[in-house]
């Protein structure tokens, strides 16, 4: 049995000594919005910026209020208003009133074979007119120079898409712990930075902020490809990626910022729709998922504590390379990396929201996203 845990523990340090290192590594490579001055030129592209809104009033207007700001010279704004019962449509038109860039589209009825989102901005994207189109969300809030200083990234770089990790509002002891290893999570899963590789398959879309090539964006199908998706900007990044288009992934602190959930529990239930959906609503899936977490991340912290010898030595590498990595992430996002500590606590509520996701989603026989029901049968087909 003893033969049994050394070699379990020398597997996971292998894992973080080459994937997690190798990862880590790679992030000292992403580009930073920061380094890129904005962009000048007479005649920049033209670029529309696209969301939908349902039910917004609270977060919206703050977020209204940074686009008019956007000193972007060639920018036209296409919100949708998608079946608000709020004053949400009131907000938009209000800002379409104050700003001539600004557009609002009117969405009344979800056609079937749609989700709201997908279709919302399906519908921005028809009535667009930008050779490049800029994805974010209603809440996301932009500083003055973000957009002009992501499309010098873009075409100093000749890319297709760019996707972008912004600062996320937390309030909190608990709202941290979550939010940081969920963003490493997302750095280890996806390798944000072999996305610009293009003989790698990773791939990665953050709906805060997708900015597409019209051109790239047509090529691959459009919304349409998406219309089912509830990770649709997950899937965004992926169609783009496989589809031969240059993607990349940059860090944009103290340029895109976004209050993703207010408070703990809305954050364990905003991901209810989403943690099962991005593993294909697959439970051998769901369950190895949350056994790899378990193995890499929370069981080299306890064979540090109760282990001996060669169990202990080889967990106390993992756990090493673990809190390295933690931390910087941390430093990234400004975060004390004394949250480092609390990676292990990370990784068990990370377990428990893909197992709620999945009880969730499996016991409705469906998500509800916005107030409207979508059956998972109707789901697992629209999987890209």
């Amino acid at each position: 049995m003893h033969t049994f845990w050394i070699i379990l523990f020398a597997l996971v340090a292998c894992f973080w000594l080459y994937y997690g290192l190798r990862n880590l590594i790679g992030l000292l490579y992403l580009p930073w919005l920061s380094k890129f001055a904005a962009l000048e030129t007479p005649n920049p592209p033209r670029v529309s910026l696209i969301f939908a809104a349902r039910d917004e009033q609270e977060k919206l207007p703050v977020a209204i209020r940074t686009l008019a700001t956007i000193s972007y010279p060639n920018l036209e704004i296409i919100a949708v208003d998608d079946r608000s019962t709020d004053r949400t449509s009131t907000i938009l038109d209000e800002a379409a009133h104050m700003d001539s860039r600004f557009r609002v589209l009117h969405v009344k009825e979800l056609p079937d074979g749609w989700l709201g989102k997908p279709h919302a901005l399906q519908k921005a994207y028809g009535a667009s007119t930008g050779e490049w189109l800029l994805f974010t969300d209603a809440d996301v809030r932009f500083s003055t120079d973000a957009l002009s200083r992501a499309m010098n990234l873009a075409l100093t770089r000749g890319l297709d898409h760019l996707t972008l990790f912004g600062d996320v509002d937390r309030d909190g002891f608990w709202e941290t712990i979550l939010l940081t290893f969920f963003g490493l999570a997302m750095h280890l899963a996806n390798e944000s930075h072999s996305v610009s590789n293009p003989n790698s398959r990773a791939y990665l879309g953050i709906g805060a902020f997708q900015l597409v090539r019209r051109s790239a964006y047509e090529a691959v199908g459009t919304h349409k490809r998406l219309a089912m998706e509830v990770v649709d900007d997950m899937k965004l990044g992926k169609i783009l990626k496989l589809g031969g288009h240059r993607s990349c992934v940059g860090v944009a602190v103290g340029f895109v910022a976004v209050r993703w959930q207010s408070g703990f529990g809305n954050l364990i239930r905003g991901v209810t729709k989403n943690f099962f959906a991005a593993l294909n609503y697959s439970v051998p899936f769901a369950a190895a998922a949350i056994m790899g977490v378990l193995l890499t991340n929370f069981a080299p912290f306890v064979a540090v504590i109760f282990g001996h010898g060669w169990v202990r030595i080889l967990a106390g590498v993992s756990v090493a390379i673990a809190l390295l990595f933690h931390v910087f992430v941390d430093l990234g996002a400004k975060i004390s990396p004394l949250y480092a500590l609390t990676h292990p606590i990370g990784a068990l509520i990370f377990c428990w929201m893909v197992l709620r996701s999945m009880i969730v989603t499996l016991r409705q026989g469906g998500v509800v996203w916005r107030d409207t029901f979508y059956k998972l049968a109707d789901l697992k087909k629209g999987v890209v």
